[in-house]
């Protein structure tokens, strides 16, 4: 028995009283007709707790929106949508636990992942086999997609891209670039990530001068820095997750690591890593797959616009909104349309117009592959500049060009 599952956050207690209100008056089996329900374990608490709140608090505001509007329209008829969340506390094992819970005793019609590839992963084999859709809106690694899995769909484009693009866009930018040193975390996704810059790099003619992975309850990277700046880099990449990133970089500083690229994976793209480090994260660049500078119009879903979209969460939340907030709100567009255009919550209608998706989002293009994953296209590149974070690539929503650290 899993303990704890009696806890509702806030998001699913408003959202079961909203759903309670439409079902006054009416059986159960109509009720279940004209309720949306979307479950979702969430990393709350633990490690990944503040990426699982940037997920809870962007699908609050979209659903807000949903309510507004009285609901969405499914063949002529308004639909509610509720959502049903359990604190997973960042542990893979109890997230499929609760996966599976939101699926038997709780009836979700979808499941919309956790954060990050590994947790991702788990719960897409729940929902593969219980065969309930499944909206991923944080895991870009292609060891998840690439399962057999007929029911996940990612919002987020593969991480190959990205390092690729970084490395082309470095040397343009510094053609005396020779030499990197990688350094990632034994995890899904930061590892694929270190794996795919190892490649990208080699590939592009610059020589890995270090390349090894960090577990995941390292808590001191002092031995690896110094093995870093005895080879000095010309470039250092780092990928981790927040925590792992501000000690990383500090430990950088103090031991006096001078490479002028300085790129943590995901690191600047989250307010958290700015605010952390202060001055220190000056110069830190990173790659994302999104910024709210892009400039996307006529968009399905309640923001039709990227600025729509980024005015009402500035409001909402006094802070810009980051890859995650984006991509996992574009996920719940991405639902709604495919419910419409199934015409029902049926799950394998639902799956199979999740298959044939092809919109635009405030996000952006939305089209999945055969693998479920979001096809493709040019990700931001990100810097530290000052107190601001900058985008210097691509050249269309660049607003500023890449500084070396000194």
């Amino acid at each position: 028995m899993v303990m704890g599952l009696n806890l509702r956050t806030p998001l699913q207690i408003a959202t079961l009283a909203c759903g309670f209100a439409v079902a006054v008056g009416m059986s159960p089996s109509v009720a279940a007709d004209d309720v949306l329900v979307i479950g979702a374990p969430l990393a709350l608490t633990g490690g990944l707790a503040d990426e699982g709140k940037k997920q809870q608090d962007v699908w609050k505001l979209w659903l807000d929106k949903i309510e507004a509007a009285g609901g969405i329209t499914v063949a002529g008829k308004k639909m509610q949508v509720k959502f049903v969340e359990y604190d997973y506390q960042t542990d893979g094992k109890r997230a499929g636990q609760l996966a599976e819970k939101l699926v038997t005793d709780d009836n979700v019609d979808v499941l919309m992942a956790p954060f990050g590839s590994g947790h991702t992963k788990i719960v897409a084999a729940v929902a593969e086999r219980y065969q309930v859709p499944m909206l991923a809106c944080v895991a870009s690694s292609v060891s998840v997609y690439d399962q057999g899995f007929k029911y996940l769909f990612g919002t987020l484009a593969p991480n190959t891209g990205m390092t690729e693009s970084m490395v082309e866009f470095f040397k343009a930018k510094k053609p005396d670039l020779k030499t990197v040193a990688v350094y990632g975390k034994d995890g899904v996704f930061p590892k694929a990530m270190a794996t795919a810059l190892a490649a990208s790099a080699e590939a592009g003619g610059i020589e890995v001068v270090y390349n090894e992975l960090y577990a995941a309850d390292t808590m001191d990277h002092s031995s690896a820095v110094s093995a870093i700046k005895a080879a000095d880099p010309d470039w250092v990449y780092m990928t981790g997750y927040t925590q792992d990133l501000i000690l990383g970089r500090k430990q950088l500083a103090e031991l006096g690591v001078t490479s002028p690229i300085i790129t943590m994976v995901t690191g600047p793209a989250y307010r958290e890593f700015t605010e952390g480090l202060g001055s220190l994260a000056d110069g830190v660049t990173s790659a994302t797959w999104w910024h709210h500078a892009t400039a996307y119009t006529d968009a399905v879903g309640p923001w039709s616009t990227t600025a729509s979209f980024y005015e009402d969460f500035k409001t909402a939340f006094g802070s810009d909104p980051d890859y995650v907030h984006g991509s996992c709100a574009a996920a719940a567009d991405v639902l709604v349309n495919a419910v419409q255009t199934a015409g029902s919550k049926d799950k394998a209608a639902v799956r199979d117009a999740l298959a044939a998706t092809d919109i635009l989002t405030f996000y952006g293009p939305i089209d999945f592959g055969d693998n479920g994953m979001n096809q493709g296209r040019e990700m931001p590149i990100i810097q530290v500049q000052g107190e601001a974070v900058k985008v210097l690539y691509p050249a269309a929503i660049a607003d500023a060009d890449l500084a070396m650290i000194k």
